[in-house]
């Protein structure tokens, strides 16, 4: 596969983890819209690793991480910055079931419409700006 191509697969991806993410939205899956707004960029930050490495990125989920690896965490917002850490309990933390309960009591549907707007913007900008 061409560079191209692999970076395409991870956007490909990011798009189909955030039409996934809408689902669960509208169906109330909140705690699960969450860990598919994580993996929405943690696979979109996949193809800028991808794009700017030319490399298979690492088995990293942690955002900033994969950020700082793929060179562009300096790139980002302080607003961004926040954001990306304020998803990662989302892939990890909400997979044990003491901090899953806590997590699940802190989600409502208006939290997790901003959640997933600011998914789908940070994924638009990294399209526009990275890739």
């Amino acid at each position: 596969m061409t560079r191209e191509e692999k970076v395409k697969h991870w956007v490909d991806l990011s798009d189909e983890d955030f039409r996934v993410a809408k689902s669960l939205l509208k169906s109330k899956y909140l705690l699960q819209m969450g860990f598919f707004c994580h993996l929405t960029i943690e696979t979109i930050f996949k193809a800028c690793y991808t794009k700017l490495k030319d490399e298979t990125p690492p088995f990293v989920h942690k955002l900033a991480r994969l950020a700082q690896l793929s060179d562009f965490y300096d790139d980002l917002t302080s607003e961004q910055k926040d954001f990306i850490y304020s998803l990662d309990p989302f892939n990890i933390e909400a997979r044990y079931p003491e901090y899953r309960s806590m997590i699940a009591k802190s989600l409502n549907i208006q939290l997790c419409k901003d959640l997933l707007q600011k998914t789908q913007k940070l994924q638009q900008w990294i399209k526009e700006t990275i890739l």
